[in-house]
């Protein structure tokens, strides 16, 4: 049975020009995840504010940043269930690619070199599509998904069960591995919420100029990176244009994570060929060098769950149908014309930053669950035109019981502790930070 959002999924592909390549400008964008140092200015000659840039009440800070060195790399649970390399590795070119082209990806011998005890590729079960190699780090971030963040490493495979179906059918059209799926678990655990104090944002994490680049509207209304099958249409046509960049998945996740400039920057200055050659140098950041592991173990343990002890729970898959509103409204009203649930509204327009269809839209589709278009639309003369407050520019944004504060110029995580009276713990695991470092133009969650 073909459901309305499979057939929005094929109108939103075909609308899109095709990408032949990327241009200088493309380049030197940043990536969905990177992390833009701030110029340092005077805090009064601080331009005004973006509206786009401002977080709003339905953001939750990311939930997926690296644990601490000692957690990474050391080896504390050696009994946690990991099984064999050689019981789950092997690298399988996509059905969609030319079996050539992806070959040319790897690098040999290195990412290659204990994929099976013989060395060859052909002698185990196909199980991935895309470079997979166990080594030390790969193996300590298994154990930190399998032990230190064991539940929320379980809530981010239950809730990618839900967009799975669309974001395989998406990959498909563009002719990616579908493993290339559980990139979004380590962006974001697939949270369309999910907002970095780079400001990078949604189950993708794209920069807005990167977002932009992509098609994607950005505005003080609609942010499109929340949108599961827009920003996901995004991330496929920029991963297709990495890969043509680079020719091998590694060095374009790594691109993904750091931008394409200082991927190529430190390929140049190494002298090098492989992401396995410049994570050994320092002209790449930590993150970065961990970047592609945590990819390697989140697919490892997505794809294995019963042999890690996680439960094969999956979630309503994301469907829905569209009905055309051409004034504001707000979920409330909405629900409470139409007894579709707020809750489901949210749900399944994650893009609506305000929780209302946007003024000036002549034609918006707002999407509600299956089966409820025909009562929506009968009902839709009921519902009150929603009049949008005036757009707050400030240094707080409020966020239900909590707000968000931007750091300014000379910030320090202290200082900010002890401005707002938060003990420094509380403020960092709040925000989900392990280090220190906070850079002005960040966002950081200050509860009251």
């Amino acid at each position: 049975m073909l459901f309305p959002f499979h057939a929005a999924v094929l109108t939103f592909l075909l609308c899109l020009a095709p990408v032949t390549g990327l241009s200088v400008a493309v380049a030197e964008t940043a990536a969905p995840s990177q992390i833009a140092e701030a110029p340092v200015i005077n805090p009064s000659e601080e331009p005004t504010a973006d509206p786009a840039d401002e977080p709003d009440a339905n953001l939750v800070p990311v939930e997926t940043e690296l644990p601490p060195d000692s957690q990474s790399a050391s080896d504390p649970h050696p009994d946690s269930r990991v099984p064999r390399a050689e019981d789950l590795l092997t690298v399988t070119p996509p059905q969609q690619s030319p079996a050539l082209r992806f070959s040319d990806s790897f690098d040999a011998p290195a990412e290659t070199a204990q994929t099976t005890p013989s060395g060859t590729l052909t002698e185990v079960s196909e199980l991935y599509n895309v470079p997979i190699v166990i080594d030390s780090s790969v193996q300590s971030h298994i154990r930190y998904f399998n032990t230190s963040i064991r539940n929320r490493f379980e809530q981010w495979l239950v809730r990618l069960s839900r967009y799975r179906p669309l974001v395989e059918t998406i990959f498909t059209e563009f002719h990616l591995p579908s493993d290339l799926v559980y990139l979004s678990l380590v962006e974001s655990g697939f949270n369309p919420y999910a907002y970095s104090r780079a400001k990078a944002t949604g189950p993708w994490q794209f920069m807005k100029g990167t977002a932009k680049v992509y098609g994607l509207r950005v505005d003080a209304y609609i942010d499109e990176r929340r949108d599961p099958i827009k920003s996901t249409v995004a991330a496929a046509r920029y991963l297709r244009d990495l890969y043509d960049l680079f020719g091998a998945w590694p060095l374009a996740m790594a691109a993904y994570n750091a931008g394409e400039g200082k991927v190529m920057r430190a390929l140049q200055k190494a002298r090098a060929e492989s992401f396995t050659d410049i994570s050994k140098t320092r002209l790449i950041r930590r993150e970065t060098k961990e970047y592609v592991p945590r990819f390697m173990a989140a697919t490892i343990i997505a794809k294995n769950p019963d042999r890690y002890g996680f439960p094969q729970e999956a979630s309503a898959p994301h469907q829905f149908e569209e009905v055309v509103v051409t004034r504001p409204l707000h979920f409330h009203a909405i629900a409470n014309a139409t007894g579709v649930p707020y809750a489901e509204l949210r749900l399944l327009n994650p893009e609506l930053r305000r929780d209302a269809t946007p003024p000036g839209d002549d034609a918006y589709l707002l999407k509600v669950p299956v089966g409820t278009k025909a009562k929506v639309e009968q009902l839709l003369d009921r519902i009150p035109t929603y009049k949008f407050p005036p757009l707050a520019r400030s240094q707080f944004a409020s966020v239900g019981s909590s707000r968000w504060y931007k750091v300014r110029v000379g910030d320090t995580l202290e200082k900010v502790s002890r401005r707002f009276r938060i003990p420094l713990k509380t403020l960092k695991t709040r925000n989900n930070l392990i280090g220190p470092t906070i850079r002005p133009g960040d966002f950081l969650v200050i509860s009251r």
